[in-house]
């Protein structure tokens, strides 16, 4: 492939940021495409920023090999799991200089597109997302739901949320400097990628299968990850159940005025059990998700009010610093 020359003037700088959880088996396997990447940029100065967002793996060792023997790679290790959302924040915020090219540790999104993100940066584009138009090495059931919250997501959020758009993505400088400013701890990070909006532009690719390992997403922690999209970014599940309590209690009047005024013109006979549970039920069952709906708007906002950190580190190690040196702290 043809090197990219970089802009005169200023020299181009990228971190590629990659959050691990237990992936000791892929990281090997992934540093060198992402190595090969950089190099096909010309006079790139390009380094790599692992975070292992409180691995029980040996993925820390695994990490600490690569920085001995790559002075480009810096290393970020959070005090335990606080989840993928979060790892991404903590390796965003340490990128000061440049733009970022965000990269699943899995090796799905391929890094072999680094020098066609960097390009559509220099023409101008702050946000250039990868758009998935294949999900190779994935269940029907996966694609089918993943294809359906998106789209739903798409409808009921204001904030701009490309369909089958990951955080495969490059942020610029002022992309990032906006993300930064951004502190809440519900975080659903393809939201935040769109509020701050700036010149965004999408690129196709096709998802590959993962290298190795297993994905650390099952379907309940989808469910509770769409739920968390859902409720960050839009209150559409609060109007409908306002709308479903005021179709209820319309639909409970007119059976009302129905029972009484059939009392009152043919007499009062034995009142219908299944109609009485019926109405118990439907009424008992819209109060409950309307109530759960509540719940979850109010979990946020309790969340929010304690203003604890969104993560701690328990270890640094930046770009250049021998696998033996001590650790600096955060």
């Amino acid at each position: 492939m043809t090197l990219i020359p970089a802009p005169s003037g200023l020299p181009l700088k990228l971190t590629v940021v990659v959050a691990a959880f237990n992936e000791a088996q892929a990281l090997p396997l992934l540093h060198p495409r992402i190595q090969a990447a950089l190099a096909l940029v010309d006079g790139l100065q390009g380094r790599v920023l692992y975070v292992d967002d409180g691995s029980s793996d040996d993925t820390w060792s695994v990490l600490q090999a690569l920085a001995a023997a790559d002075s480009r790679v810096s290393l970020l290790r959070l005090s335990r799991n606080f989840g993928k959302e979060v790892a991404l924040t903590a390796g965003l915020d340490q990128v000061s200089e440049g733009a970022a090219l965000i990269l699943d540790a899995d090796g799905q999104d391929p890094p072999e597109l680094l020098p066609q993100f960097v390009q559509l940066w220099q023409q101008g584009f702050d946000n250039v997302h990868g758009t998935r138009i294949a999900r190779e090495g994935e269940g029907w059931l996966k694609r089918v739901t993943a294809a359906l919250f998106y789209r739903v997501i798409g409808r009921l959020s204001r904030t701009p949320i490309p369909a089958d758009t990951g955080d495969f993505r490059l942020l610029s400088p002022r992309a990032l400097a906006a993300l930064r400013q951004l502190r809440e701890r519900q975080r659903f990070m393809k939201g935040l990628f769109g509020w701050v909006g700036f010149r965004h532009v999408a690129l196709p690719y096709r998802r590959e299968p993962r290298m190795a390992g297993g994905s650390k997403f099952g379907f309940w922690k989808l469910w509770n990850f769409a739920l968390d999209g859902v409720t960050g970014f839009s209150t559409a599940p609060l109007r409908v159940a306002t709308y479903l309590g005021l179709a209820t209690a319309g639909l409970a009047f007119a059976f009302a005025i129905w029972v009484v005024g059939k009392a009152l013109l043919f007499g009062d006979r034995v009142a219908g059990w299944p109609t009485m549970m019926a109405v118990i039920l439907l009424l008992g069952g819209v109060q409950l998700i309307a109530l759960g709906l509540i719940g979850e708007y109010l979990g946020r906002l309790y969340e929010e009010a304690k203003q604890r950190p969104l993560y701690l580190v328990e270890s640094w190690l930046p770009a250049g610093v021998a696998q033996g040196a001590e650790d600096e702290p955060a």
